[in-house]
Parts: C-alpha cells; sequence; structure tokens
C-alpha cells in the first residue's frame, strides 16, 4: 500500500548530508573520531590523566571504523502540494474531530486502542507538509500515508491499525547493521562517561573554565544530565525520547584551543547529523507548561533555566536548521521566546523560524550589546528574566513607523561586518566589491557559452557551503552525478581519479556539507520547480538556491507566448521567492549571441531588461580568446545594490582541481643574492670597487656615444674613408 506511494516518481530532492555546520564549526562522529583519537593518544602520555576501565577497547571497536555510506536518499514530495483547508475538508469527510493548532492539525492518534485513547489528540500532522506524527507510538509518515491508513480503516470497518503497519517495513541490512552499531556506540560513550558532579573540585573547575561555564550550577547541570567524556574531555548531551525516555542519542562538545586567546567549541553527534532530531532538554518540560525558551545550544539553555527558571530547550544544530519534526514537540506552548543568540546570524534564524513555529505567539529576543547569548549574559551577571521581558513580538502589520524599526537599523549600523553577509574565503577579491553573500537577494550570472560558468559558480557556492550556508542546487543542464563529481574536486582540492585510495576520505567529509540537489533535468515548468524550493526552504532551511539555467526553465507548453515575457514572469517570480523566503537565489542566464572579440556588458544578458532590474547583483565571467593559449578569464560585478561597488578582477583556472583564483597582482622580481661581508673594511672595499666599476662603465659608455656622433657627422665614401 504505503510502500508503493515510496516507489512512485515524485517530485523530489536529493540529500548530500544533514546540516552538520552551526554557530560555531562542528563535525559528525565521523569527522569527529580522528580528532578523538589523536587527542587520545596525546592524553595517554600525561600521567596525571587516568584511564578509563574498557576505554582502550571500546574506543578501538568504536571510534575507529569504516564507516560505511548510506544509500542515496530522497525527500518525498507531493505530485500536487497539499494546503491546510485540503487537509481539513478530507478530515471532515470521514468524521474525524481536529483541533488547529499554530503549525499542526491534532487529531486522536489511530494507532491506539480507543478505549486507552481517552480525548487525546496525540497525532499531529503538519500544516505545510502534510507530514504526521504520533508522539505515542512514535509513527510518522506522508499525507498520502496517513490517507491510505484512513483508507483502510474505513474498508475493514476497524477503530484503530496496529503501528506496525508503518513501523514493521524490513530494513536492509546495512541499515540495521549501522543502527544497530550506532546504538551501541551510543550505549558505550555513555557508560564511560561520568557526571561533572562526580569530578573533584578541581578537575571540574577546570572543565568549567574551559567551557565557559563557571556560573552554571551543579544543580543544572545534574539535572539536565550533563556528563563528561573524560578520555577527551568532552562534555556529553543525552537526548532521551520516545514514550519510555530512552537514551536515543548524544551530543559530544569538545573545545580546542588555536591560540593564546581563541578557543574553538566542535560539536559531534551520534547517531550521525541526518538522524539526530533532538530537542535537548524536552524530557524535563512539564505538560502544563504554557511557555518555553527556545535557544540554539545546549549550554544556552542550561542558562536560560538557571537565570529565569523557565523551561528552555536548545534545537539540534543550532540557527542553521529547524527540521519540522520536532514542531509536534512545541505545540503545547502558548508562548515561545526565541532566544537563539547575539548576533545578526541568529536574529535572523529567529525571524525565519517564527514563521514555523506560527508569528502568533513567538517573541524574539533582539541581539545587541546589552543583549548577548544566555551563556554569555549568565556570565557577565545580567539579568535574564529582564531580557526575556523585552523581547518583541514577531508578528507585525504591514505599516510600521521608524520607532519599530530604530533597534534594527542601531543594530545593523553597529554590526556592519555581519549585515555585509557571508564573506568567500576563496575569492577575496570577490568580497572587497560585493562586501558578501546576503540572504534576501537575487544575483545574475552571465557568460560565454563554454567559459566555465557552471564550474566557477560551483566553487563558488561550495565557498559558502562549507562556511554553514544551506545551499540546493538546480542544475537543468549538467546531471546530478557530474555536478557532485566537480565540486567534490573542487572540495578535495585534487584529481581523485587519479587518487582513488584517498575518495572515502574526502566523500565522507564532503557528506557533511548541508548541501542538496534538485533532481531536475531538462525542461521544467517553473510552478513544479518553485513547490520544490519552497519545500526544501521549510525543510532544510536553505539560505542559497541555484537555479542552471534560465533558458531550461523555460518550458515548451507556451510556445505560443511571447518568450521575453515569459522570462520576465520566471525572474519576477523568483524575485518575490527570495523576498518573502530570506533565500538568496543566484540565477544564470546565458548571454545573446556576441562576436568572440567583445566583451559581455549587462546589455549583453538575454532579455537583459527584467534581469538587470530585478538583480541585487549582477556578476559577468569575461573570457579573452587567445589563439596560442586558453582564454584569459576575469570576473567582472557590474551591480551591485548593496553599496554600489562594482569592479573587475582576473581569474586563473587551475585544471587539476577544477578551481579558479585571483592571480598574484605584478610579477615576483628575483633578486641577486650576495655573500655578506665579514667585516666593515671588506664592505669598504667592496662598495669602492663597485663604485668604480660604475665610473668605468660611465665613461666607456660616454665614449662610444662620441664616436657614434662623430660617425654620423662625417659620412664616408665607398672606400671607408672620409671625404
Amino acid at each position: 500500500m504505503w510502500r508503493g506511494l515510496l516507489l512512485k516518481g515524485t517530485t523530489c530532492l536529493q540529500q548530500v548530508s544533514a546540516q552538520s555546520f552551526l554557530r560555531q564549526r562542528h563535525f559528525s562522529s565521523q569527522c569527529f573520531r580522528p580528532l578523538t583519537c589523536r587527542f587520545l593518544h596525546k592524553l595517554r602520555e600525561i600521567p596525571c590523566i587516568p584511564k578509563l576501565k574498557g576505554t582502550d577497547h571500546f574506543l578501538s571497536h568504536n571510534l575507529i571504523r569504516n564507516y560505511k555510506k548510506d544509500a542515496k536518499s530522497t525527500v518525498e514530495f507531493p505530485l500536487s502540494p497539499i494546503t491546510v483547508t485540503d487537509i481539513k475538508h478530507y478530515l471532515r469527510s470521514k468524521d474525524i474531530p481536529f483541533h488547529d493548532g499554530y503549525s499542526c492539525l491534532h487529531i486522536p492518534s489511530i494507532f491506539i486502542n480507543p478505549s486507552t485513547r481517552k480525548d487525546s489528540f496525540s497525532l499531529f500532522i503538519d500544516k505545510t507538509t502534510g507530514q504526521f506524527l504520533c508522539k505515542d507510538t512514535l509513527v510518522e509518515g506522508s499525507w498520502e500515508d496517513l490517507q491510505d491508513c484512513l483508507e483502510v480503516m474505513q474498508k475493514d470497518e476497524e477503530d484503530s491499525l496496529s503501528p506496525r503497519v508503518l513501523l514493521g517495513y524490513p530494513e536492509s541490512l546495512e541499515e540495521q547493521e549501522e543502527r544497530e552499531r550506532e546504538l551501541r556506540e551510543v550505549q558505550g560513550i555513555w557508560s564511560s562517561s561520568v557526571p561533572l558532579t562526580d569530578l573533584q573540585d578541581e578537575e571540574a573547575q577546570l572543565i568549567k573554565t574551559m567551557y565557559q561555564i563557571t556560573k552554571i550550577s551543579n544543580a543544572t547541570l545534574k539535572r539536565f544530565g550533563v556528563r563528561l567524556f573524560k578520555p577527551t574531555k568532552c562534555l556529553v548531551f543525552p537526548w532521551f525520547g520516545g514514550p519510555d525516555s530512552s537514551l536515543k542519542g548524544i551530543k559530544l562538545l569538545s573545545a580546542q584551543r588555536i591560540d593564546a586567546e581563541k578557543v574553538t567549541y566542535n560539536e559531534a553527534t551520534v547517531p550521525k547529523s541526518s538522524s539526530y532530531f533532538n530537542l535537548f532538554g524536552l524530557p524535563l518540560v512539564n505538560r502544563m507548561d504554557s511557555e518555553v525558551v527556545v535557544t540554539g545550544s545546549e549550554l544556552d539553555a542550561l542558562a536560560v533555566s538557571q537565570g529565569t527558571g523557565l523551561p528552555s530547550v536548545a534545537l539540534p544544530r543550532g540557527v542553521s536548521c529547524l527540521p519540522p519534526a520536532l514542531l509536534p514537540y512545541l505545540e503545547q506552548f502558548k508562548r515561545v521566546t526565541l532566544w537563539l543568540g547575539g548576533d545578526i546570524r541568529s536574529w535572523e534564524a529567529s525571524k525565519i523560524f517564527s514563521r514555523k513555529l506560527g508569528l502568533r505567539r513567538c517573541t524574539l529576543v533582539r541581539p545587541g550589546e546589552f543583549h548577548p547569548c544566555p551563556l554569555e549574559a549568565l556570565s557577565q551577571g545580567k539579568n535574564l528574566s529582564r531580557i526575556l521581558k523585552a523581547s518583541i513580538p514577531a508578528a507585525h502589520k504591514s505599516i510600521v513607523s521608524f520607532k519599530q524599526l530604530r533597534e534594527d537599523v542601531y543594530g545593523e549600523l553597529m554590526n556592519t561586518d555581519q549585515v555585509a553577509g557571508v564573506k568567500w574565503t576563496r575569492f577575496p577579491e570577490l568580497t572587497r566589491i560585493l562586501k558578501g553573500h546576503r540572504k534576501g537577494e537575487l544575483t545574475v550570472f552571465t557568460g560565454p557559452t563554454g567559459s566555465g560558468k557552471t564550474t566557477f559558480i560551483s566553487e563558488l557556492a561550495l565557498d559558502l557551503c562549507m562556511q554553514g550556508v544551506n545551499t540546493l542546487w538546480g542544475s537543468f543542464e549538467i546531471n546530478n552525478v557530474r555536478l557532485a563529481k566537480i565540486m567534490l574536486t573542487q572540495f578535495a582540492m585534487q584529481r581523485l581519479e587519479e587518487n582513488l585510495e584517498q575518495y572515502d576520505f574526502w566523500a565522507d567529509k564532503f557528506e557533511e556539507l548541508p548541501l542538496y540537489f534538485m533532481t531536475f533535468h531538462g525542461q521544467q515548468n517553473i510552478k513544479t520547480v518553485l513547490d520544490t524550493m519552497q519545500h526544501a526552504v521549510y525543510l532544510y532551511d536553505i539560505n542559497h538556491v541555484i537555479i542552471d539555467n534560465l533558458q531550461f526553465m523555460m518550458g515548451q507548453e507556451n510556445l505560443s507566448v511571447d518568450k521575453f515575457a515569459v522570462q520576465d514572469h520566471i525572474i519576477g517570480v523568483f524575485r518575490k521567492f527570495a523576498t518573502n523566503n530570506s533565500c538568496h537565489v543566484t540565477l544564470i542566464i546565458h548571454p545573446r549571441k556576441e562576436e568572440d572579440d567583445r566583451e559581455l556588458q549587462t546589455a549583453s544578458i538575454f532579455g537583459s531588461a527584467k534581469a538587470s532590474q530585478e538583480a541585487d547583483n549582477v556578476l559577468i565571467l569575461q573570457e579573452k580568446k587567445l589563439v596560442t593559449c586558453p582564454g584569459r578569464r576575469s570576473l567582472q560585478v557590474t551591480k551591485n545594490r548593496f553599496d554600489g561597488d562594482v569592479g573587475i578582477f582576473p581569474l586563473d583556472f587551475i585544471k587539476s582541481s577544477l578551481t579558479f583564483s585571483t592571480p598574484i597582482k605584478g610579477k615576483l622580481k628575483l633578486r641577486k643574492v650576495t655573500a655578506k661581508p665579514e667585516n666593515e673594511e671588506e664592505a669598504q672595499e667592496k662598495g669602492n670597487d663597485v663604485t668604480l666599476k660604475k665610473d668605468e662603465g660611465k665613461k666607456e659608455k660616454a665614449t662610444k656615444t662620441a664616436k657614434a656622433s662623430q660617425a654620423v657627422k662625417s659620412p664616408v665614401n665607398g672606400s671607408g674613408k672620409a671625404k
């Protein structure tokens, strides 16, 4: 029944990896293992740190292992997007009562016997996607799955169904081994870790100083179940879930000192981040609580709970993503305060997440000088309850006054570097001109045919994706396998076909990027593509969408319509999508046919009027054709709506890694290095010799010039004698 629906050809997204780049740079458990083992090896050399019993055996069999990649995973998307009106109409037609929640519809669970169900509305249906979750049995599925179950119940005249209908499908051997291996790993690390309250005072103080939690009390740490994994000095945060509140996973937080003043914190989850759906602190929430504070990290949740006494939970992936699978667990709260951090990125994430949670009940803590992240505020002795009271409602009217915008303007003036967006690390010259990559903008990119537009834009997007920008690729001209091969080569900076033994190493790291591909190829309908983009933004909080290219978006169903009118409509739709979803859209457009010796201009863009008007940024990949060698390439910025700066800079294409880089300005001049004189007298003698040689050279040059002048003044005859 429902398995057949999974096999239908549906519009879907191909997931490369789940988001794993949070507020700091984080690593998954697989990437974390080599670091763990190196750290453990160093710690074993220190006699003052005791070893745990069985640690060597556990680490050798669980932390060091060959990781088997998952099979290619896809995310279902309905053939025709479902609306909340459709869902309500269907439920009424089946006489199923429902409550209209903030982000979900609540109905009685059909997987529980009516005698034990009572008045519990424990099955939640997402208003946007139709995905459902039964909190009592943890059964979940798509809207089509739920419809099939209801049809079967009606046909067989049953009052309920067994959860095995959707839970009992057979796992592959690889999936079963991976799940069991991760469960053993979770249990092993958890049993090998110790509560912080069991440490000696000196060691406990050292750990608290390392993680800047000296203000967090032992009572708070114990209540949330925070532990320490001694071999690597990692904090361990548990994930308790399900009806029996069993241990389902853990998150490891490690500290690494870069220099004398800077410390970075890295995260790793087991199971891996694509399966880690935890709201840390949720088991401590009472069913009668109506208010909750949502934070971006586990340490912030500890600070809020201690500083205010309010229920607090932490998102599993920080400000990068709010998985819709967690929305049912937040339905009970009438007020949700989002305090995700103290920077511009956290503020933008708060506004995006509030749309998922429901604007009516959300309030946001505005970042600023007096509103840092909760942990920092607690360390500074600030009143956290007063900060929460100063939070502003997420819902706003269509017309606002400057008084309401005043703090936002001040925040942008005070954080100009963050407002400018994410900086490119591989293209510093582009950062100098555009200042950064910003949400809600539309970038139009063009270049001559065969100049490397797709290759360049893939590296540009990869640069941002490596910094945690959730990216969705829509490649209609090049298939996803070839595009992924290009990006993997750019990521590894080498030809992997010549180093196949390194493929798994780089592929495992590449999987950790928050990168997704649409499975379209060839001409597509604009509505289908937009529905898929909207679906991806909702599920994965996509920040950057690349469309390659516009010409493939113009389907063949409207051949009688003016192609320029169709293109203008598509560009307008993308412009609206970028603005409404606070998502950056990069649109590749082929240029008009130009002569090879002419450089492209903004007017060279096919149908340029609408494209150049709607775009916030216009980038042109210039290529100067050469006969003896490959063309010289440069990137020209002809429009920059952010601050008006435009310019052009050269690019060098490195074929071995398929990357572009900015060449070094000027040529390197070689200097002849002479031996250093032993003493001052020798130096003086050499200086005098140099001076004498210079003088002799000048005299010789003057003599030659005089002879040449004399020869010109005295013409010679055929015999060579002067007349």
